[in-house]
């Protein structure tokens, strides 16, 4: 035989000692002993406090550490936590800067009338819900810091400016008319 052969044949004994000896752990019977008293400690902790329902019969008994059977996460009133809160603090102090016309697209806003013919002219622009408001050159307009860059007799010109995925900003102009339905 090689050296190595013996080897090979003495590990192998070294572990057969190794495994003859008993167990560390608890065995199988033992866990399913231990459950079953813990299960009757549980029952008998929860039926005091049902009265009048057996404490096998309900849907809501304690289980195991503690929990209900019937417990249900709602997320819909808590705040996501992926989502940063200096950004959520941000945009509430933008939104609280904007004016009611700056809430909505301006494809969503009618021009209802329009006094052009003064000194500084004048629109009338009605939101989605009703409301109207009367503007002039230079108000606020849309979501995007549009601003009305003139008034003529039947349209409303604003210039929006747009920000691409890079950061570059474009300006557009936008011609608001009338709607005649």
């Amino acid at each position: 035989m090689s050296a190595r052969t013996l080897s090979f044949f003495a590990l192998g004994a070294l572990w057969l000692l190794a495994c003859q000896g008993e167990s560390v752990g608890p065995t199988t019977s033992e866990y399913e002993t231990e459950r079953e008293r813990l299960a009757r400690r549980t029952q008998r902790q929860a039926a005091p406090t049902k009265a009048g329902a057996t404490a096998a019969g309900s849907t809501a008994s304690a289980a195991f550490g503690g929990l209900e059977e019937d417990f249900h996460y709602d997320a819909s009133k808590r705040r996501d936590p992926f989502r940063s809160f200096v950004l959520d603090l941000k945009r509430l102090e933008e939104s609280a800067d904007r004016g009611p016309l700056e809430q909505f697209e301006l494809n969503q806003l009618n021009v209802v009338a329009v006094v052009w013919d003064a000194t500084r002219p004048r629109a009338l622009i009605q939101d989605p819900s009703g409301a109207s408001y009367i503007v002039q050159e230079g108000s606020k307009v849309g979501k995007n810091e549009g601003q009305i860059i003139r008034i003529d007799d039947s349209a409303v010109l604003v210039k929006e400016v747009y920000v691409d995925y890079l950061g570059e900003r474009t300006p557009k102009d936008i011609e608001l008319r009338i709607r005649h339905d």
